[in-house]
């Protein structure tokens, strides 16, 4: 008998475009919810439609990555018809989720105040890059801008390099999955309450929660990270990128017997008993006289050598390319890479969910093209007739 998905019959309504919204919701929809996108039709819709390199009329990879299995309703929300439209799809749905600048959604009328009055138990959500109140509301916010604002990129790098950013857009994505997440805790209450809610989720915030330890460190202690020599840990040692006779390998030396288990794994148990490496606190202060010991003994075999001997005494880890990753064999049994059909690009394979459960959506459709199912939608969820969709039409509320 066929599991049913853990969020059908959870209706979201999607005003979000480019990646950190898109990429939250995406994540509902793989569970089996309803995600209606509303794209503003005067703009061409979401801006991700139109990323290069790889973009066939109007649909690019970039957007395609990020809106599988959802639904596109054009709609005009500046015209009085269109936001008559959106108020009957409120009425219907248990969710409204917006990345939009941080002071536009009560402007706008996107927010509980405004549209719990066509639904009480609506969850209004908000993803903006500072959030809906501070000095930086009316600010936008991009992941590169908030790694640099957040610290990220002052501990991001080489020591003697100029300061860099994480190479994907870590806080984006963070920021998706916590948007959903404040969204989820929402729709929870208002099935137990009958009363729905603002849930305001900003990047920065993100960002910053994040920081976590180093955060705690620094708050307590005017401690002041900075950025390691080979991606070093601040204080766990060894725990950091090593050159090989071929490449890279990360280690990491968590606990004391992962330590033991190295030297012992390159030959040199005798690094396990010296006074200035037999504990973290030694280690830490003997840095300068422990990396390049061990990166003598690393030289000295490839990368997969040093794999094989070790994995299960020791965490480490090849320094994979992109592709390398994508083709692991422990990627490829936890079912991470999935195919989507569609009509231009043929199969596409995507990264999955990391969530895995009974139920999930395993062959979801394409994202979908720029206003494919406002008609649908209308009729289906509203039940407008043809002879409403087209007066509607005729007043601009699903654009020209």
């Amino acid at each position: 008998m066929p599991v049913r998905p853990p969020l059908e019959g959870v209706r979201i309504l999607a005003i979000s475009q480019f990646g950190a919204g898109p990429f939250g919701t995406t994540v509902l929809s793989d569970m089996g919810a309803e995600v209606i996108k509303i794209e503003d039709p005067g703009a061409g819709g979401d801006v991700a439609r139109y990323v290069p390199p790889f973009e066939i009329d109007r649909d690019s990879l970039y957007f395609q990555a990020f809106n599988r299995g959802k639904k596109s309703v054009t709609l005009n929300l500046r015209t009085e018809s269109g936001m008559a439209v959106l108020h009957d799809l409120v009425k219907e749905s248990d969710g409204v989720y917006n990345n939009l600048r941080g002071d536009l959604p009560a402007k706008l009328g996107l927010d509980y105040d405004a549209l719990g009055k066509f639904n009480e138990k609506v969850v209004c959500c908000s993803l903006s890059g500072f959030g809906s109140t501070g000095p930086r509301v009316s600010e936008p916010g991009y992941d590169h801008l908030i790694q640099a604002y957040a610290g990220y990129m002052s501990l991001t790098g080489e020591p003697d390099a100029p300061p860099a950013k994480c190479g994907v857009s870590i806080i984006d994505f963070a920021g998706g999955y916590a948007s959903v997440l404040g969204l989820m805790i929402g729709l929870f209450d208002a099935q137990r309450t009958g009363t729905g809610r603002n849930v305001d989720v900003s990047l920065l915030d993100t960002g910053i929660a994040m920081l976590s330890y180093f955060a705690s460190w620094t708050l307590n202690r005017d401690w002041e990270p900075t950025r390691q020599e080979n991606s070093s840990h601040q204080t766990l040692l060894p725990s950091q990128n090593f050159r090989t006779r071929d490449g890279w390998i990360v280690v990491f030396c968590a606990k004391e017997k992962f330590y033991e288990n190295l030297v012992v794994a390159m030959g040199r148990p005798d690094m396990a008993t010296d006074p200035r490496f037999n504990n973290f606190a030694a280690r830490l202060k003997h840095r300068e006289e422990l990396i390049p010991e061990l990166q003598r003994e690393f030289e000295k075999r490839d990368t997969e050598a040093w794999l094989a001997d070790l994995r299960g005494g020791v965490p480490c880890a090849p320094v994979n390319s992109v592709a390398d990753a994508l083709q692991d064999q422990q990627v490829l049994a936890r079912k991470m890479i999935l195919e989507v059909e569609h009509p231009e690009y043929g199969t596409m394979r995507q990264v999955a969910s990391p969530i895995k459960t009974e139920g999930m959506i395993e062959k979801p459709t394409p994202g979908p093209g720029l206003g494919e199912h406002t008609d649908q939608v209308l009729a289906e969820v509203l039940g407008y007739s043809d002879e409403r969709v087209s007066s509607l039409r005729a007043e601009g509320a699903f654009g020209n």
